[in-house]
């Protein structure tokens, strides 16, 4: 069967996960990174280091944050073969990286999909080279430096790709609005994060709300909104988009911390345990403190956030029904979304089903 040129509009322009889609923002992000290699290899070989690291780091993510910025720009009735468009949504992988090397450096992780987190890379370039002073500080030192830029990144892809265009030049605002909200989120949330781990625990409502800061907004939420406000959207459009996005990205975000602690390292790329290992005060450890008896609890006071502990720990969870809980939350979750999905209409339901579901029924 063959289709016309609006046929292959009507099919492509129903999903936000398509695979043309992902292809062409992997191009855009390799195209910036080529442009900025070539006006900074004129400092020193060096920052051919950076660029590449960069580049590397971004690549073969699951482009969760451009996809749904795509759904928000399908939804709005933005046209999938926009080129401006999609280096706009690229843009949102330098600020998925800036966070996801910050955040290696500060739980001091090895790895990160499956290769050395960036703070070690650099640290073993140092070794490599034998270069002078200490491998581990000049590593810190690249990690904060290279998350740095690719935040400035964000910022300068997605403006010169929205002015380029003639369409969404005149929204900038609306876009610039969303994206800044969403940056202040995000570290809002890391330092909720962070600051979670110096208390004994926290409630299941505190855990929810750093699920809610730290990825629900900013994973889904924010792209979406960015996504839609590009194609024009109405304020009642992107209140739509959030009853959506609030449970998804929350959904998404639990399924994350379940994978973290019972998911295979070989398929998730991150060893198992790291949360538990790091004292992470996730909901899956909300969960178990309310449900276990005192004995169980002093498991979590004694061994939560120590080497040995992990698999105490991550026996506990399972034992004492938090496990179960979480799961039972994310299904709640889904619900939620999935009836949001379906008051937005037909075309919501085909853009943004898929998506929705690989989003959260996932192994890695």
């Amino acid at each position: 069967m063959t289709h016309g040129v609006k046929d292959i509009v009507r099919v492509v322009t129903t999903r936000a996960d398509d695979p043309e889609f992902r292809t062409r923002v992997d191009h855009s992000l390799a195209r910036f990174v080529e442009a900025k290699a070539a006006a900074l290899t004129v400092l020193g070989p060096d920052l051919d280091h950076l660029t590449l690291a960069a580049l590397e780091f971004v690549r073969g993510g699951k482009r969760l944050r451009p996809q749904f910025c795509h759904a928000g720009w399908l939804v709005a009735g933005g046209s999938p073969l926009d080129e401006d468009f999609v280096t706009a949504a690229a843009s949102l992988e330098w600020l998925q990286g800036s966070a996801l090397v910050h955040d290696d450096l500060m739980d001091d992780s090895d790895t990160r999909r499956g290769r050395q987190s960036i703070h070690r890379q650099f640290e073993q370039l140092h070794r490599d080279e034998h270069r002078d002073g200490d491998a581990a500080g000049f590593g810190l030192s690249a990690a904060v430096l290279l998350g740095d830029l690719m935040l400035s990144w964000c910022d300068e892809m997605m403006t010169t790709a929205i002015l380029a265009s003639p369409s969404m030049a005149p929204r900038v605002g609306a876009a610039r609005h969303f994206l800044d909200l969403c940056k202040t989120e995000v570290v809002a949330g890391q330092f909720l994060d962070v600051a979670g781990q110096t208390r004994e625990r926290l409630s299941v409502a505190e855990a929810m709300a750093i699920v809610r800061f730290k990825s629900a907004k900013y994973t889904v939420e924010r792209p979406m909104h960015i996504g839609a406000a590009l194609a024009g959207a109405s304020p009642d459009l992107i209140e739509g988009l959030s009853a959506v996005a609030l449970p998804l990205g929350e959904a998404f975000q639990l399924r994350d911390d379940v994978l973290g602690v019972f998911g295979d390292p070989e398929v998730t790329g991150k060893p198992a345990g790291d949360d538990l290992r790091e004292g992470k005060r996730t909901v899956l450890v909300a969960r178990a403190y309310d449900l276990a008896d005192e004995t169980g609890r002093t498991v979590l006071r004694e061994r939560l956030g120590t080497a040995d502990g992990v698999e105490a720990v991550a026996d506990l969870i399972r034992t004492s029904g938090a496990l179960a809980a979480v799961e039972a939350d994310i299904t709640r979750l889904e619900q939620q979304a999935d009836a949001a999905i379906d008051a937005l209409g037909p075309q919501a339901q085909t853009v943004l089903g898929p998506l929705a579901r690989s989003a959260t029924r996932r192994a890695h």
